[in-house]
Parts: C-alpha cells; structure tokens; sequence
C-alpha cells in the first residue's frame, strides 16, 4: 500500500521494482490525498487499484486520519509506505501501524526535519545532503533511519539541482527498504530498528552504488 500526495516519482520507482521482481512484495493500491495527483495515473498505468481520500472534505486531521485508515485496512496491507505523502499524521494514526509503516525524506536526519530541506542545508553551508529511509513513529521524522544516501554539495548548487541528484538516490534506496521489509529482513521494535532479528545502532549508507 502507497499513499501520495504528488507526481508520484517515487512509487513510480517502487512500481518498476514490482514488474523486475525486485521488491520482494506486492503494491495492493494507491491512495492519494489530492484527486489530481500524477501518482494517481501512475498507478492506473500500472493496473493498480487507486483510491482518493480528500483532505479537504473533512474538518480536522483526527477525522480525516480515521476516515483514511479505513481505506487503508479495507486491503489489510502488510506494509504502509508513504511516498511523497504531505500531511502530518496523528500519533493515533501512526500508532494503528506501529511497525508497519515506512517514509522517505530527503535530508539525512536527525538534521533537517520538515520541509525546505534543500535551501536549508545550502544556507548552512554542509557539505553533504541526502536522503533517509526510516519507520514511522509519531515523532515527525524522528523514527529509527533504516538507510540514507549522502550527496555532495556542489559549489554552484540551488535548491532545484540539488533536489534532483537527491531524488536520483531516493528512487534507489526506497525500493531496497521496501524489499528488506517485505522479506522481513527489518522490523522495528520498542523504537529500535531490527535488522535480521539484531539491534542496528547506525543507519545503512549508499554511496556509489554500495551499502555500509
């Protein structure tokens, strides 16, 4: 199960993944927030059910996040994956999928949480940027990070040419996480994370096409 906010390039990964035989598991359907979400297409391209539940239709996040947890249970997933999901989630919400609920984020956390994450790291001059997996809790991006992928910044860097070599490495570590979940190879247990049934102190890095 994916949930969406946008154009989708992300579940476009997690799809190409599914028709290689390389995600170890199967998208049951796409839910998105927004009805005009490219994400949407996407997945009726790929014959996957589809399913919107409109944010604006409800009077406050507690609501909408029953109402949206309702769609989701109807396919009983195993793993709930946001790609590109932009709302808040109440901790209630997060706590129905303990365990069972993954999203990406582009920085490398702890460092910026939130949104801008691009414009910020160049305005504090790092370095490095990047991008982490990581289960969902009900801290904002606060749960255990799974595996990241450092970029560097370039000296002529803005927030769109970052963005895009950030994105790049999204769509080659979501797929792999998803996979580790589905072949449960990762678990997630008193907010720790689990790999093959040991604690996993540090997050996994990809960099140059290899994991650390």
């Amino acid at each position: 199960m994916v949930l969406i906010s946008g154009s989708g390039s992300n579940l476009q990964a997690l799809i190409d993944a599914e028709q290689k035989n390389e995600l170890s598991g199967k998208i049951t359907a796409v839910i998105s927030n927004r009805p005009d979400a490219f994400g949407l297409e996407r997945a009726r391209r790929a014959g996957i059910k589809t399913q919107v539940v409109d944010h604006k239709n409800f009077a406050d996040r507690e609501n909408y996040d029953r109402a949206l947890a309702e769609a989701i249970d109807q396919y009983q997933p195993d793993l709930v994956v946001l790609a590109g999901f932009m709302r808040i989630l109440t901790a209630d919400f997060v706590n129905h999928y303990d365990g069972r609920m993954l999203n990406i984020h582009p920085s490398l956390l702890p460092k910026y949480r939130g949104l801008n994450t691009h414009q910020r790291a160049i305005d504090d001059g790092e370095t490095h940027h990047g991008v982490s997996v990581h289960f969902v809790t009900p801290e904002l991006d606060g749960g255990p990070v799974i595996i990241q992928a450092p970029v560097e910044l370039l000296e002529n860097d803005d927030k769109t040419s970052l963005a895009e070599r950030v994105q790049t490495q999204e769509h080659l570590i979501y797929p792999l996480a998803v996979k580790w979940f589905c072949q449960k190879r990762i678990s997630l247990s008193d907010n720790k994370l689990y790999f093959e049934n040991e604690v996993k102190d540090r997050p996994f890095i990809f960099k140059n096409n290899a994991i650390s």
